[in-house]
């Protein structure tokens, strides 16, 4: 690859023997518009780091993408998985070059050995190699109260009250999707999410100072929702810090760039805890839960037409990109659709083992009557966000593909089935989705559950259904519930739906989002309990009293088939 040998060109006037270069912008969220790590390296997933040494190159990748790192980029580097990463000797007595608005100080202790010279190279000399494309801002805009709940003056009431809590002067919200929550703003920066690129002061006092291009808040300040002086432009930001009064400021580690933390270094103390807006921002409110509500609605209703449609309407053979964008018109004949939440995942047989796989035309395969086929698709709605897996086959599959589908789909009911006053953490519940699959030795590389925001990120912490995760599963939350298994060569399987987590009395369980039958043809029934059985009978019956309104005489009559 051309980039690389320039890269490597200029490690001697830089005077460094390797460049690192991570998946994240610096704004350090999922999606970016700007992908370095695809332009040095052709891997597309959403999560990787690359190191570009002398003589060799590196690409660490966690289990969801080491086949898809195979195959994109095989030829020009040795796929490592994450894991090794730490205390990795590969880089020993190296001096490696990174972009300190491209890493936190948490991320460096973490990758790389203590005995690694870093060297700080303040200009990024991937966009040297590929110039960065000047992307035209749209503006930020602002939520009604009517749509989220609680106003923004609030929520900037409960970061000051945890300020004097834990005795500090400020905290730097860096990371954008919070600040959106924050201030009830979205906007246009990334794909897939309505995420504004900002970052904010908040100080216990509860003066705020947003951080961003002024033309990015035309439309704020013409609604009075902030004002010109409490704007800071990012290159003004370091005279900024000088002239704030006071000691100590939390940052969080996580998502504040060393660059960031070396200029707030400068003028105060800093405290590293975790920003306790992740934690506020997981626990949806009555407005948001109903509005995720009547998302899920619209989106089963294009979901159950696309499965309908494609098992038993489609009659000529199709690809997976032509599957995909069936889906997409289906979700967009509502008008409260927006765009989708991620890059849809249409793998049929062997593609669909590729935990995140995307159909190109350069790899795209043509859906055979033989495949199981597995679908992942989300979109982001006014207002909500939703994400859905759909494992389908075309004729009676084979028994052993039968066993296992019934097996994840065990798992799967075990886990909205968790009683949450017993257990109510991640890990917990982790064990409940891989326990039928481990009895015959079979298991998944990918948690069971990630946290969903509010017409926000379709991953979204500090919740999570994981094998590490001891985050306490609150009333409110959101969260996915998706085991699988995938059969590198020969076919994936994955159930997921989203769940909320609802409080009755004294009772706190789950409750199913998601809306959209779950493929019969796969299931052998023999394996499900009557419990079991009795759980899929009141899901399915539930989708047709909340769906069947909005469908035609013939795709109702076909639910009606799953009841």
């Amino acid at each position: 690859m051309k980039e690389i040998l320039i890269l490597k060109k200029k490690f001697k006037i830089y005077g460094i023997d390797g460049y690192v270069v991570p998946k994240n912008d610096e704004f350090f969220g999922e999606y970016s518009k700007i992908n370095r790590l695809q332009t040095i390296s052709k891997f597309t997933g959403s999560a990787g780091l690359a190191v570009i040494l002398k003589t060799k190159n590196y690409l660490f990748l966690d289990g969801r993408y080491t086949i898809q790192g195979e195959i994109e980029s095989g030829k020009n580097f040795k796929i490592i998985s994450y894991e090794k990463i730490l205390n990795c000797n590969l880089f020993k007595n190296l001096t490696l070059g990174i972009d300190p608005k491209l890493f936190t100080s948490d991320q460096i202790k973490k990758f790389f050995l203590k005995n690694n010279k870093i060297k700080f190279i303040n200009r990024n000399l991937i966009d040297e190699i590929k110039n960065k494309k000047i992307i035209k801002s749209k503006p930020f805009y602002s939520l009604d109260k009517k749509v989220v709940g609680e106003h923004h003056k609030s929520k900037i009431k409960r970061i000051s009250e945890y300020l004097i809590k834990n005795k500090s002067d400020y905290i730097f919200v860096s990371a954008p999707e919070n600040v959106a929550w924050i201030l009830n703003i979205r906007g246009f920066d990334i794909p897939n999410s309505p995420i504004p690129n900002c970052r904010l002061i908040i100080s216990k006092e509860k003066k705020i100072f947003l951080i961003c291009e002024k033309e990015k808040i035309k439309k704020l300040i013409k609604e009075k929702k902030i004002n010109l002086r409490q704007i800071i432009s990012p290159n003004k930001l370091k005279d900024k810090f000088i002239r704030l009064k006071g000691r100590n400021f939390i940052i969080d580690k996580k998502t504040c760039s060393i660059f960031f933390e070396n200029l707030i270094k400068l003028r105060f103390n800093i405290l590293n805890k975790t920003d306790p807006t992740y934690l506020f921002k997981s626990i949806k409110n009555i407005v948001e839960i109903k509005n995720i509500i009547d998302s899920h609605i619209l989106d089963g209703v294009a979901l159950t037409k696309f499965i309908y449609w494609i098992k038993n309407i489609n009659k000529k053979k199709i690809s997976e990109i032509d599957a995909q964008n069936k889906l997409e018109k289906f979700r967009k004949k509502n008008k409260k659709y927006l765009f989708p939440s991620f890059d849809t995942i249409a793998g049929a047989g062997r593609n669909g083992a590729i935990v995140h796989y995307r159909a190109k035309k350069s790899n795209v395969k043509m859906i055979n009557e033989d495949d199981i086929f597995l679908c992942d698709s989300g979109g982001q709605y006014k207002y909500g966000t939703t994400d859905v897996t759909r494992t389908l086959c075309f004729k009676k599959p084979k028994k052993n593909i039968q066993d296992i589908f019934t097996k994840v789909l065990k798992g799967h009911i075990a886990v909205v089935k968790t009683n949450l006053n017993k257990d109510n953490t991640g890990d917990k519940i982790d064990l409940k989705a891989r326990k039928f699959l481990k009895k015959d030795g079979l298991d998944y590389s990918h948690g069971t559950g990630h946290g969903v925001g509010y017409f926000l990120n379709v991953h979204e912490g500090p919740q999570s259904i994981s094998k590490f995760n001891k985050i306490k599963i609150l009333p409110g939350m959101v969260i996915s519930n998706e085991p699988g298994y995938y059969k590198k060569g020969h076919f994936g399987i994955r159930i997921e739906n989203l769940i909320y987590v609802k409080k009755y009395k004294k009772r706190i369980f789950f409750e199913n989002l998601t809306l959209a039958p779950i493929e019969k043809d796969l299931i052998n029934f023999n394996l499900l309990s009557s419990e079991e059985q009795k759980y899929l009978f009141k899901y399915h019956l539930d989708i047709y009293s909340k769906l069947s309104k909005y469908l035609s005489k013939s795709e109702k009559k076909w639910l009606a088939s799953f009841i």
